[in-house]
């Protein structure tokens, strides 16, 4: 009867993950199609991405990203400054199962340390977009909107350190906000 509860529990865990597939990036700061292109090449150039399809009019930017590869965020902003620009909106549609959310929560999705802010107590299946609403990933009034969700001091820092004390996060473990 032991083994059989431990095989169970085993493949609770097997049965639980998250993928990030693609996502949906609007840019901010944009004038031209040359800043839009600019945008673009940098964007090609970030290991995880696969393709990128751009539209000039919305400065948006349709992001798929490489199979069962690692996406880092911070790489993404980072390649749209890098071209002069900042982020104004990253969404980013997450394939779930059987995830389980709740508010001002912090789980591990695909390498990534997220914290739920803004949510219900769900379990997540299927495809989900997620909107990133760290720091310089959306408009600064709006930052301020979800830093009043939430006591934890992670929202400001964007790390572990002094949010709260969960073994399995470093202290130093970059965590990334997000609402569904």
């Amino acid at each position: 009867m032991k083994n059989i509860f431990l095989a169970s529990l085993l493949l609770i865990q097997v049965n639980s993950f998250a993928q990030f597939t693609n996502a949906d990036l609007q840019a901010s700061g944009l004038t031209c199609s040359m800043c839009s292109k600019a945008i673009y090449k940098s964007l090609e150039k970030v290991s995880f991405v696969e393709s990128i399809t751009s539209d000039i009019k919305t400065s948006t930017y349709k992001i798929q990203f490489k199979k069962d590869v690692a996406v880092n965020f911070d790489d993404l902003k980072k390649a749209v400054t890098d071209a002069g620009f900042s982020v104004a909106v990253l969404k980013v549609n997450t394939l779930f199962n059987n995830v389980k959310i709740e508010n001002d929560s912090h789980i591990q999705i695909a390498g990534n340390t997220l914290h739920f802010m803004n949510v219900k107590q769900q379990t997540l299946n299927g495809y989900k977009m997620i909107t990133i609403v760290d720091k310089n990933f959306i408009p600064t009034k709006d930052f301020k909107k979800y830093e009043k969700l939430t006591t934890l001091k992670c929202y400001q820092t964007g790390k572990m350190d002094n949010c709260c004390s969960k073994a399995a996060i470093t202290k130093s473990e970059r965590i990334y906000h997000s609402t569904i």
